[in-house]
């Protein structure tokens, strides 16, 4: 069964400004000559990275709820220019709505157990998927979704 990573989404306010900076980064990257790949760098390296890149996601918490995830592909430790170890984490660049599941701000990030994952908005979620970011937010605040 995959791992999977929870990780907070520092800087965006809704799913719609994660999908902007990640079609942002990959035009950057195809400017520039480089693979159009989209990762996250983080300064822990995941210890059970074989678990995660089974199939594992990094699910993104937005403004206090998780409320999507991204696959992800590869794990890729590397030393930076001031010599600190870091990792990237290489995601798909397809994000994939969650249910919302409200979480507490922490430090870092955190493995997630599948059974622990919200699901995935299917196509009855699709209504929400189009909902205003606020009204979503308000509704979840309710504990109406």
């Amino acid at each position: 069964m995959a791992l999977n990573i929870l990780k907070l989404c520092v800087g965006c306010d809704s799913v719609e400004d994660l999908e902007a900076w990640v079609a942002h980064k990959l035009d950057e990257r195809r400017r520039n000559g480089e693979p159009a790949e989209h990762w996250h760098t983080t300064r822990m390296v995941p210890t059970r990275g074989a678990e995660i890149t089974d199939g594992g996601s990094l699910y993104w918490v937005i403004k206090g709820s998780v409320q999507c995830r991204q696959l992800i592909t590869e794990i890729r430790p590397f030393t930076d220019d001031q010599g600190i170890g870091r990792c990237r984490i290489v995601l798909d660049p397809q994000i994939i709505r969650t249910e919302w599941q409200p979480r507490r701000p922490f430090q870092g990030w955190r493995y997630l157990k599948a059974e622990d994952a919200p699901a995935d908005l299917g196509k009855g979620g699709a209504g929400l998927a189009e909902m205003p970011p606020g009204l979503r937010r308000e509704l979840a605040e309710l504990g109406l979704l």
